[in-house]
């Protein structure tokens, strides 16, 4: 489930995955559009060069009708309409030069004023199409923003980065899903997989996210957050539709719990740097599918002291192939580019990925990034809801780096 934004540091949807400075990116497309404006001119020059070094009369003479052609590709209508009669008034002067009869002369001439009027009707059309397209995309582009909302770059004793890509860059949106809310029970977090593309995935995603946002605030259990989604699901998807997810909380002080419905597991750093992937001891099914395999899923209580970090992913990361089909190493990169500012780590890291796949993403993909700042962690209330305090205790064991499952 490729159209990268950045909430790490400027709270506004950025593309995932581009591979060049922003300001570059204008200035070459505007050189481009320039050149590509006058090569009609240019192919009308060329056949008269050839015409006139040749001497070959109305042998070349056909060949003008290519630069009204072109043009239909890369002007507007009056672009195409002026180049054709650059076209017809370059053929006439040649073909008088040349002293070509009078008959085969205008039927050249006509051939060239089809072809030009041909020409300028399928560039009105393109241009319609365009306009088109850019009314959808501007479209895609707010219910983007609308569904996965922005995350700010901190919440409460946390740094957060988030990096997104659609496959479709034309859609600039796609089923992969994540969103952090900030709860009277802590700070909680999803990232997911839509099964499947187009807009039954965002649908989908968008039921999973407004349950999610409404549960994390109301259930003080985060198997009862899963549990919410989970009946949603079961009364509105398809039989051969579900969703892969992690959901994600922390409770108290220098404690996390992880739910893993059939995603690929998230990666937890440790302060000094360690990577390990937190594999679920008791694998569960996506959300649903639970009917079909009886199968629940199961909290897990891990240790997140001040400086580790939790990623979160989808498979459009770790899927990602190069030219020799070798998939990329996620927790190498990881070890490679990790530091205290989460979102020059998601920066190093999508870069690194970009040049793995060479310069564009075939999937979907998406990336979260907690990192735990301070020891002492503030209330998180939801909007409306009196003053609390939040004290606990945990029984949660601590695992050690080299007991986590390193990903190959």
């Amino acid at each position: 489930m490729s159209q990268a934004r950045h909430h790490g540091g400027d709270h506004a949807p950025r593309r995932l995955f581009r591979n060049r400075p922003a300001a570059r990116g204008p200035v070459r497309r505007c050189a481009a559009g320039q050149l590509a404006a006058g090569l009609p001119v240019l192919v009308v020059a060329v056949v008269v060069l050839v015409d006139v070094a040749g001497g070959a009369g109305l042998v070349w003479l056909p060949l003008l009708a290519a630069g009204p052609a072109l043009a239909a590709t890369t002007n507007g209508p009056r672009g195409v309409l002026c180049v054709g009669l650059l076209a017809a008034a370059t053929g006439a002067a040649l073909g008088v030069g040349h002293g070509v009869p009078g008959g085969e002369l205008a039927a050249v001439l006509c051939a060239l004023l089809a072809v030009t009027a041909a020409s300028g009707l399928a560039s009105l059309l393109r241009g319609r199409r365009e306009r088109v397209l850019a009314a959808v995309r501007s479209v895609a582009e707010a219910a983007q923003q609308a569904l996965l909302q922005p995350v700010p770059e901190t919440v409460g004793p946390f740094q957060v980065a988030v990096r997104y890509s659609a496959a479709a860059a034309e859609a600039r949106i796609g089923g992969d899903l994540y969103a952090l809310v900030p709860t009277p029970h802590g700070v909680r977090l999803i990232v997911g997989d839509v099964r499947g593309k187009g807009l039954p995935a965002v649908g989908t995603a968008a039921l999973v996210l407004g349950v999610f946002r409404e549960a994390a605030h109301d259930e003080p259990d985060l198997l009862a957050v899963v549990g919410r989604i989970e009946r949603s699901l079961a009364r509105n998807l398809g039989p051969d539709d579900f969703v892969t997810a992690v959901v994600a909380g922390c409770p108290r002080s220098g404690h996390l719990e992880v739910v893993n419905c059939g995603h690929a597991p998230p990666l937890l750093i440790s302060a000094s740097g360690e990577v390990g992937a937190v594999e679920p001891a008791h694998p569960a099914p996506p959300l649903g599918l639970r009917a079909l395999s009886g199968q629940a899923p199961r909290l897990q209580r891990l240790p997140f002291a001040v400086g580790d970090q939790l990623l979160l992913y989808t498979d459009g990361v770790t899927e990602a192939r190069d030219g020799a089909r070798e998939f990329y190493p996620l927790a190498d990169g990881v070890a490679r580019h990790v530091c205290d500012e989460p979102a020059r780590t998601l920066t190093a890291l999508h870069d690194e990925l970009l040049a793995h796949v060479g310069g564009r993403l075939h999937d979907d993909a998406a990336l979260l990034l907690l990192r735990r700042n301070a020891a002492e962690e503030p209330v998180l209330l939801a909007p409306g809801t009196g003053s609390t305090s939040q004290t606990a205790t945990s029984s949660a064991q601590r695992v050690t780096p080299p007991e986590w499952t390193r990903m190959p």
